[in-house]
């Protein structure tokens, strides 16, 4: 089965986790998709910020080390990854904890998401919400959490 670099973002705000309602899969998810070709994995989780719910966001655990040399910058660490099937491939994901800027700009993509919704970490308990998404998004908050003291 082919597989296809991924990244995802939980997006963290006022103590609550954006998840969207994917449109095809029918599954609550955190944002994100395919990696492009000639993309790093930080544009790509920009980009499919923007293109999926249109919010600005800033990507948390980057390590701040000096560029120098042949090193052009420096992408934020993912917290988790991972290798699902989606189907007819799979994603090899890199998941990242996200700080958002501009909450009230959001926006959702229709073709692609039927709904979003903002989870607290008891209401990630919903079953609706997966065990394997509520189980990254209760990590997301902790990493947050520390992140931002």
């Amino acid at each position: 089965m082919q597989t296809q670099l991924a990244v995802a973002a939980y997006i963290i705000h006022n103590n609550k986790v954006l998840l969207i309602h994917h449109q095809k899969l029918d599954l609550w998810l955190p944002v994100g998709g395919h990696i492009d070709q000639n993309e790093t994995p930080d544009d790509a989780l920009l980009r499919e910020i923007r293109e999926e719910v249109n919010l600005e966001v800033e990507i948390l655990n980057k390590l701040d080390l000096p560029v120098e040399g042949k090193t052009k910058k420096n992408l934020a660490l993912p917290f988790y990854t991972n290798v699902h099937s989606v189907g007819d491939h799979d994603h090899a994901c890199f998941y990242y904890v996200c700080k958002v800027i501009n909450p009230e700009k959001i926006n959702i993509n229709q073709k692609e998401i039927k709904n979003f919704d903002w989870f607290t970490k008891e209401e990630l308990n919903q079953k609706h919400i997966s065990e394997n998404v509520r189980n990254q998004a209760l990590e997301a908050f902790k990493l947050f959490e520390k992140l931002t003291k």
